[in-house]
């Protein structure tokens, strides 16, 4: 009986009082989300949290056999400092939705390994913290060729360690694409309607938009609207024989076999060839994209000497070879490189993983995203949102919905006519039963 009381009472609370509880909650909410449990990221029992955010699939995580990298972290820094620390290891799917995360300040992580051209943006945007290389001296194993201009996005390399490298290719089931396909080793192959409904496309802006630039020969950092545009009005023509808009999801697509032709980064090609091997892989010769992942710290970390570490401790021998094969990037780290077992594990599986992780992508023009400003960012999001929403089927909807109309209408007027008949019908029977009974 007090528990119906007590609902009878709360029904009598005022809805304003009500907000007032509910807005107090959320606030807290996302207070201790900030917070990661507290200031420090320490828990009550001692042990310091260190938020870690990175792609998925990417980092050794002791599946299949593998080093759990994360765990070897956890038990390494107790062993040489005496303390305990968790890691807590989360994933995103593209560079932008990493951004808008740690830009909307809802969340804290201590270490983020976003693209080259994100970088570049966070530094401008004064969202990473300079590094103290003191507490990374394995940052000497990188090799020079990510260094001077070629990391252009972080000139001063005050902010990033280079963590993986790798070029965009073109994925294709290659029993169901026969050799003498004349788009083989083109991006035109993304648009043939012969394989209409079985070609996936990058679901995030600048990656997609690459395809399409340089498809036409187009500068992917071009700041000329008109570019752009050209870029667009080809992916809404491709948009026809599109399966879908995926990135994570490509792993299961075109390991199944559900889909023929896909574009995505060379690494990830021998993921999905150990669970379809009638999948190949080429660069196409238009050119492509050449892209460099770099560990991070975000300024609002609240743990950045292990963050340090925690970098310093990815960058040594065991650890770096254990995600180089787990993840199947390109390193530039010349402990990876030069590793024996390593270059043996990665060709066994897949012959030329080597030669096309390092050196068959010599000949193919490339390029990095840069930074674009701001301007051609809201364009470009415009643009994407657009394409999103456009359908290529649009005059046929219209057709469609037309004959549709057109046949409801006809069915109401036969229908009403029908009607009409039958009142008319019954009218006279029940004229002539009246007539009867009289």
């Amino acid at each position: 009986m007090k528990k119906n009381i007590k609902k009878l009472y709360l029904l009598k609370i005022p809805l304003a009082a009500i907000l007032s509880i509910l807005l107090v909650i959320t606030v807290f909410t996302l207070t201790s989300c900030n917070k990661n449990s507290s200031g420090d990221g320490s828990s009550d029992k001692g042990t310091t949290t260190l938020y870690v955010y990175n792609w998925g699939e990417y980092i050794s995580d002791g599946s299949d056999g593998s080093l759990d990298v994360n765990a070897e972290f956890e038990k390494y820094y107790y062993e040489t400092y005496g303390k305990k620390v968790k890691v807590n290891y989360s994933t995103f799917s593209s560079n932008e939705d990493m951004y808008a995360k740690l830009e909307s300040g809802a969340v804290s992580y201590d270490v983020v390994i976003p693209s080259d051209y994100m970088i570049a943006r966070m530094i401008a945007n004064g969202m990473l913290a300079e590094l103290n290389f003191d507490n990374i001296p394995n940052a000497k194993y990188i090799s020079d060729k990510f260094r001077g201009e070629a990391a252009y996005y972080d000139p001063e390399e005050k902010y990033s360690i280079p963590y993986t490298y790798g070029m965009v290719g073109i994925i294709y089931n290659a029993a169901e694409i026969p050799e003498d396909e004349p788009n083989l080793g083109s991006w035109a192959l993304m648009w043939d309607p012969k394989y209409s409904g079985n070609i996936l496309q990058f679901n995030n802006s600048r990656d997609a938009f690459g395809t399409a630039q340089y498809f036409l020969g187009l500068d992917v950092n071009d700041s000329d609207p008109a570019s752009w545009q050209k870029a667009y009005d080809m992916l809404l023509e491709q948009k026809a024989v599109v399966q879908g808009y995926v990135m994570d999801e490509i792993f299961n697509k075109m390991g199944s076999g559900s889909a023929m032709v896909a574009p995505y980064y060379a690494g990830d090609f021998f993921t999905m060839y150990e669970d379809n091997d009638d999948l190949a892989f080429y660069y196409p010769k238009e050119g492509t994209n050449i892209f460099v992942d770099a560990m991070c710290i975000p300024n609002c970390t609240r743990n950045k000497e292990l963050a340090e570490i925690y970098i310093n401790f990815m960058l040594s021998e065991e650890i770096a070879v254990a995600n180089a094969e787990y993840i199947c990037y390109a390193s530039p780290n010349t402990l990876v490189a030069e590793n024996e077992e390593y270059i043996e594990y990665t060709q066994e599986i897949h012959p030329d993983a080597i030669d096309i992780l390092y050196n068959s992508a010599e000949a193919i023009p490339t390029s990095y995203y840069q930074n674009l400003d701001e301007e051609q960012l809201e364009r470009l999001n415009t643009l994407w949102d657009n394409l999103k929403i456009e359908s290529k089927i649009g005059t046929s909807i219209y057709v469609i919905s037309g004959i549709i109309i057109a046949a409801l209408a006809v069915f109401f007027i036969v229908n009403a006519i029908i009607n009409a008949k039958r009142r008319k019908m019954w009218d006279k029977v029940a004229e002539n039963v009246s007539d009867d009974r009289s």
